[in-house]
């Protein structure tokens, strides 16, 4: 008899508890939690190409999760500005970041390697590094340091060229030049005898018209 009602007993206790668990997992759906994260850019809000991308990010990230993370996206200047998006995300200040890794060679010169290289990686062979051959492991490894973990989030392409209000026919033309160009190629330009200048993408439209800037990368 004791055995029957141990027995019993066992049955009725694992019934039990797989009718709270039941109830627990029903309720836990009925209640989902949901998130407000904050997405800042180095771009202007709704800049053609580079700024649209992270909002149609934010739609589809809403629509997979089932309104349950809504993200809110940022223009350059709007929360932070443009080249304070690093350290926004790292400090907490918002929840993500999305910009051009080369802006970040003030942190680790090893971030220009991420993104576009004077005639490095075409975009299709960026992609299979970064997702095939361990540069995203690399990517992240470099920014642990600084509480971020990177995604690749759109690729340009490699920026081998440029705009210019004036021809440039031998390295005696680049001597004073101010150029817009991030990253390793900015070191290129200063070491020709150029200036290299960083400055967000706002304002580059402004920075041709009023002669702060002669060349432009692209």
């Amino acid at each position: 008899m004791r055995i029957i009602l141990a027995t019993l007993m066992a049955f009725l206790l694992v019934s039990c508890g797989e009718t709270v668990n039941e109830t627990t997992t029903h309720s836990s759906i009925a209640n989902q939690e949901t998130f407000e994260w904050k997405l800042v850019t180095t771009w202007p809000k709704n800049y053609p190409g580079l700024g649209l991308a992270p909002e149609n990010f934010a739609k589809q990230v809403e629509a997979m999760s089932g309104g349950r993370l809504k993200i809110k996206v940022f223009g350059a200047g709007q929360l932070v500005p443009a080249f304070e998006v690093f350290d926004a995300v790292s400090q907490g200040t918002a929840q993500m970041g999305h910009g051009a890794s080369y802006y970040w060679t003030g942190k680790s010169k090893a971030t220009a390697f991420f993104t576009s290289v004077p005639f490095g990686l075409n975009a299709q062979e960026m992609n299979g590094w970064l997702h095939y051959g361990g540069g995203l492991e690399l990517w992240r490894e470099l920014y642990d340091e600084f509480n971020l973990i990177p995604f690749a989030g759109g690729n340009t392409g490699v920026q081998m060229a440029g705009w210019f209000n004036r021809e440039i026919n031998s390295m005696e033309d680049i001597k004073g030049l101010k150029m817009r160009i991030p990253g390793l190629g900015g070191d290129v330009i200063t070491r020709a005898g150029g200036v290299s200048v960083t400055i967000s993408g706002g304002e580059l439209y402004t920075a041709m018209q009023t002669g702060l800037l002669m060349l432009l990368s692209g």
